[in-house]
């Protein structure tokens, strides 16, 4: 565990700037072992911004097995971390089924279009196939403040897949 102290103490210590000087420092990292631990011990202790730093460096969310306790998924799970669970979905996480994650369905569904809508559901060696369906138009209202429209989105989804 000692391969490239710098970036697992920065994810220890939830250090951002920490995990962006060691990222830059080695263009090779992300082996997969060291990605794997480092994405499991971010997804453990919440750090949501490192996470993302993670993903978006190349480190994946998706694992051969997302039931294995030491997937980034059974991580967050077994940290309580229910924010991370959904950064994951959001990033493209397949979720296994029967593995209870904390959030609704509805949480899921949304997060899943999110997914979709930033071009992650299909990213990934182990990630699902893409969502079929019609187009879905993407609504943009400006001046509507504390107008939850997660749950509109969701409603728009099932529908679209549902081909209404």
């Amino acid at each position: 565990m000692t391969e490239h102290p710098d970036l697992l103490k920065a994810i220890r210590t939830g250090n951002l700037d920490g995990v962006r000087t060691a990222l830059g420092s080695d263009p090779a990292l992300g082996s997969a072992g060291l990605a794997e631990l480092a994405m499991g011990m971010a997804c453990f202790l919440g750090h949501a911004d490192i996470v993302k730093a993670l993903f978006d460096r190349g480190f994946a969310v998706n694992v051969p097995d997302n039931t294995i306790t030491t997937s980034p998924l059974k991580m967050a799970i077994r940290g309580g971390r229910k924010e991370i669970v959904r950064l994951l979905i959001e990033l493209g996480l397949v979720l296994p089924e029967g593995v209870e994650t904390g959030l609704t369905a509805q949480e899921i569904t949304v997060a899943q279009w999110i997914a979709f809508r930033d071009g992650h559901a299909s990213q990934g060696e182990h990630a699902a196939e893409p969502l079929e369906g019609p187009a879905v138009e993407e609504i943009v209202v400006s001046r509507l403040n504390g107008v939850d429209t997660q749950v509109l989105e969701s409603d728009a989804l099932r529908a679209a897949l549902r081909g209404e």
